[in-house]
């Protein structure tokens, strides 16, 4: 673990930037972080969580995913009520906006939220279920630093430094609890996984890897900041989390190779250790 860890240190500080990573074994319960309480913007990374809540109500009975939700651009500021309006060009998903005011399945929302990271599907989303019940839920589940407070494109709360935050930490072990099947049921976890499976962009955790790994996993990206976090499920090893979150990057494409670079190391490690 040290040689990893010796090599992990030397890409991060080689890259110029703040690099957070957080590896464990699901097999043998091996883990190594760096810097892994650095408090960063989520970006994306906050809509796993999202989705989390959403199959726990699922699984209560609280809703289908087959029910419907009207699809609104408009939204509350969690500051001060103002409205604000979410634009086709911010969005990395335009396929909603030419649907408003007709109505579009949780399930539909959700696989665009994960798959295509969707601004959009997530607002409406997050106002159904409710930030404050995300962040608890991740209480629950042991992720004591992340913070879940508003959807994307909150200006007033952005001005008044209200964003949602999280750890490398708290991202890895969410996504541990997921890949052990110990969210809901296993079969519940396994669905979960199946989207984040069907992630569309993979320039980071999994660009390097062999070709056909499966990678379950969630990216995020503003200016500056370049996060992935997944489980990463190799051919010829048991499954493992990985989540690499950076920061003070000014080319985005740079963060996304040196998170590739940094993913490809652990995959070697893993897979060697667990031939010996």
């Amino acid at each position: 673990m040290e040689s990893l860890r010796t090599s992990l240190l030397e890409i991060i500080q080689a890259s110029g930037g703040e690099i957070s990573v957080d590896y464990r074994d699901l097999a043998s319960g091996r883990m190594l972080q760096v810097s892994p309480d650095v408090r960063l913007h989520a970006a994306s990374t906050m809509k796993v969580p999202v989705m989390i809540q959403l199959f726990k109500d699922r699984d209560e009975g609280r809703l289908s995913l087959e029910d419907s939700l009207e699809v609104t651009t408009t939204f509350s500021s969690i500051v001060d009520g103002s409205p604000y309006t979410l634009s086709v060009e911010s969005d990395s998903d335009p396929t909603l906006y030419s649907l408003e005011g007709q109505k579009v399945t949780y399930a539909h929302l959700i696989e665009l939220m994960i798959t295509y990271s969707s601004n959009l599907a997530t607002n409406i989303l997050i106002q159904e279920v409710g930030a404050e019940r995300v962040t608890a839920l991740m209480r629950q589940l042991g992720a004591d630093s992340i913070q879940i407070l508003r959807g994307v494109e909150d200006g007033p709360a952005f001005r008044a430094g209200l964003s949602n935050t999280t750890t490398a930490r708290d991202l890895g072990l969410i996504m541990e609890v997921l890949g052990k099947g110990e969210i809901g049921s296993e079969e519940t976890s396994g669905e979960m996984l199946e989207i984040l499976g069907r992630q569309h962009w993979r320039t980071k955790i999994p660009a390097l890897l062999p070709s056909g790994t499966r990678v379950s996993h969630k990216t995020g990206r503003i200016t500056g900041i370049s996060h992935d976090s997944g489980v990463v499920f190799p051919e010829k090893a048991p499954p493992y989390v990985v989540t690499i979150l950076t920061r003070g990057f000014d080319d985005g494409e740079v963060a996304d190779a040196v998170a590739a670079e940094i993913s490809r190391e652990i995959f070697d490690f893993h897979v060697a250790q667990s031939r010996d």
